[in-house]
């Protein structure tokens, strides 16, 4: 068996918009070829004159507007996806003849934009999303990493094997061995979670819990600052938020049963339009789908009332969905399309939803199934024929997308609808 062996706290990671693979990820490998630089012996840390970083494949044809080249000044500035100020991310670069300066103990070298190079090539490397990171005396190279983003804020190296981590206290690698295990042990899903999540990291449920209210909080924040701001996305496409009017007109149709979906509509949006604008959001799994857990959340806290530790709880079902999906599939949106990361992420939504509620193991899995089953494309048997799984269900979802897709426009702004 080749089992999970994922922290929740690698799902959830708190960073910068707007994407985990071309924003945080590469952030991360810049921060650590930081660190590695000021590991240099004095002499070679003396003699640097120069930095050099490439970007390649997905990086360098999407990177500038995902603003990886200021992630990646982010990282050689030493400055770190969870504590950093989106703002601040946001002003790199914006002066392209400002220097900036990278720091070793020994020795600081200025690097301006230029030195971030978009090589729009695709490169002869495993992954879409490559980067390479030099440090130079003269045209001798001192320090050099090849480096991939993986999606979701996971950064692999070449030529270096992953991390080896613990071994978690129950081996699964699929929900059926999840579930065998639950029975077998006589655990509950958040029990048997928290069990690995200690024997991973060392944290006990306490710190779980501690680490799970900062992810809460970051989310609440993007939600509730997305419904007050308004005004353009950054970008070329000039795209308007609609999270704020969506609030606004839910909050103004007080008994209408419509309201409770506009809302989650809202907040959904809300902390999409966040990352988007590449403030500071939690990864969920990825960037790309960091408004759906968000969304879900705030919808049960403001409206339903419930009970922190169930939401603290939900969060750990719903990070077991999303071991199951990145161990076996991909969370990649460059591996898996938009449909593959969100997907995922409302299969996520709807075990925390499940879990929140108090259903068991069999209702978190059905629900979660249906919800990444019709965000994808050929799921059925058309060699057999029948008009039934998942054609059946899909009409039941394909109406609940109907009427929202009504809601979306009728409570939206149609002059500032992009797509005709």
């Amino acid at each position: 068996m080749n089992p999970i062996a994922i922290s929740v706290f690698d799902i959830f990671k708190i960073g910068p918009g707007p994407s985990s693979s071309h924003t945080i990820g590469p952030m991360v490998a810049a921060a650590r070829f930081q660190e590695l630089a000021g590991k240099l012996t004095a002499a070679d840390q003396a003699r640097a004159t120069s930095l050099q970083v490439d970007l390649f494949g997905s990086l360098s044809a999407t990177g500038k507007g995902h603003g990886t080249d200021r992630a990646v000044a982010a990282g050689l500035l030493g400055w770190r996806p969870d504590a950093c100020d989106t703002d601040q991310v946001a002003a790199l670069l914006q002066n392209p003849d400002q220097v900036y300066q990278f720091t070793m103990p020994q020795r600081q070298i200025g690097f301006r934009a230029a030195d971030i190079r978009f090589a729009n090539t695709h490169p002869d490397t495993p992954y879409a999303n490559t980067m390479v990171l030099r440090l130079l005396a003269g045209r001798d190279i001192l320090l050099e990493k090849e480096c991939y983003s993986i999606g979701g804020g996971f950064v692999l190296y070449k030529d270096e094997p992953e991390p080896a981590r613990p071994t978690p206290r129950h081996l699964f690698s699929n929900m059926t061995e999840l579930k065998r295990l639950l029975n077998d042990n006589g655990l509950s899903l958040v029990e048997l979670v928290l069990q690995n999540e200690e024997a991973l990291t060392g944290r006990s449920p306490a710190d779980v819990w501690k680490g799970l209210d900062q992810i809460l909080s970051v989310m609440e924040d993007s939600v509730e600052s997305g419904i007050s701001r308004s005004g353009m996305l950054p970008g070329t496409i000039k795209l308007a938020r609609k999270a704020p009017t969506l609030y606004a007109r839910a909050r103004a149709m007080r008994n209408h049963p419509d309201r409770f979906l506009v809302l989650l509509n809202a907040y959904a949006l809300a902390a999409s339009e966040e990352n988007a604008a590449g403030r500071r959001i939690v990864t969920a799994p990825t960037s790309g789908s960091a408004g759906v857990l968000p969304g879900l959340i705030y919808m049960l806290k403001a409206q339903v009332h419930m009970p922190q530790q169930a939401l603290r709880e939900g969060l750990l079902a719903a990070a077991a969905i999303a071991f199951i999906a990145k161990h076996n599939a991909s969370i990649s949106g460059a591996e898996v399309g938009c449909q593959g990361e969100i997907g995922v992420a409302s299969a996520m939504g709807a075990a925390l939803l499940n879990q929140a509620y108090g259903y068991s193991i069999n209702f978190i899995e059905n629900a979660a199934e249906i919800a990444l089953e019709h965000h994808l494309g050929l799921t059925c048997d058309p060699i057999g024929g029948y008009v039934q799984i998942p054609c059946i269900e899909r009409n039941a979802v394909a109406a609940v997308t109907a009427y929202n897709a009504y809601l979306l426009a009728s409570a939206g702004d149609p002059q500032k609808q992009k797509i005709t």
